[in-house]
């Protein structure tokens, strides 16, 4: 039986402080109380997904330790199918070290742990089981590169979508931009793709500047939206003005939502409305993930 929503990230365990700002190197500062919570942007956006209303399987790695089924459970609370999540023992859970100044910009480090011991073959073989030609993937590069290559070229031999959201930023083969329907990226990265600049001004310049590597793209703006192109044009979506508490995780929640209106055989267009509202919610509750209905 195919699935049509499989997303393909890390699990971690988020440690977050909140600090009046971010110190400079060398300095040490004294912050808040320490939040532990569940996240890792593949685990962020599977909730995501599920939060928009599809039922996405997960393939990821955690440790067999309290972290590990402390994601299992908050997983699979939130309605994402976690049987492919494989459990390895000797790795602990990966780990996101945060701090969060008062304007809820955050700064992030990632002890990936088990997120690195991801199988490629394993992920292939449930990929083989679970796709077909209308199943969405959506990845990110918290887990080994080599993992997201194998995955998509098992999805392209059963016709299947790839969403890629590029971060953290890195070079990527020209292939694997290729099979991107949409490329997700912020500012930011697609300034890491272009070897340029790009600002909210120029982000349509940019997006079409891409969509000479991929056959859709998606530029993410923070508050002032995104932008999109593919085949048929572009387009832009502003955000709505909101009291911001937390910018963790708000781009995750975009690109879950969006990946689950594609799943649902929504238009480019109207999974951009989509990802804007969920980014939009994301950024006024604190962490990386939304609170338990």
């Amino acid at each position: 039986m195919s699935a049509s929503l499989i997303v393909l990230g890390s699990a971690n365990t988020d440690l977050t402080v909140v600090v009046d700002r971010h110190p400079r190197p060398g300095e040490t500062l004294m912050g808040g109380d320490l939040v532990t919570s569940t996240g890792g942007k593949g685990a962020n956006q599977a909730l995501a997904a599920a939060r928009a209303g599809a039922m996405p399987v997960m393939l990821a790695a955690v440790g067999d330790d309290a972290n590990g089924r402390a994601l299992l459970d908050a997983l699979g609370a939130g309605g994402v199918d976690v049987s492919s999540v494989a459990v390895i023992p000797d790795a602990p859970t990966g780990v996101a070290l945060i701090t969060l100044d008062r304007a809820g910009e955050n700064s992030i480090v990632v002890s990936p742990g088990a997120n690195a011991r991801v199988d490629a073959a394993a992920v292939v073989a449930r990929i083989d089981e679970l796709a077909g030609p209308r199943t969405v993937l959506l990845a990110q590069l918290e887990v080994p590169l080599a993992v997201v290559e194998a995955a998509a070229r098992a999805l392209e031999r059963h016709g299947a979508r790839l969403v890629l959201n590029l971060s953290p930023s890195r070079a990527v083969e020209p292939w694997l931009l290729e099979l991107c329907d949409p490329l997700i990226v912020n500012a930011a990265e697609a300034g890491d793709l272009l070897g340029r600049a790009v600002d909210a001004e120029g982000a349509e310049r940019a997006a079409a500047e891409l969509l000479d590597r991929c056959r859709s793209v998606v530029i993410t703006l923070g508050g002032a939206g995104a932008v999109a192109a593919d085949s048929h044009g572009a387009l832009r979506r502003e955000a709505p003005r909101v009291e911001v508490v937390d910018t963790t995780g708000a781009g995750d929640a975009f690109a879950g939502a969006l990946a689950a209106e594609l799943a649902d055989g929504g238009t480019l267009a109207s999974a951009l409305d989509r990802g804007i509202a969920a980014g939009a919610a994301a950024v006024q509750w604190p962490g990386a993930q939304p609170p338990r209905r």
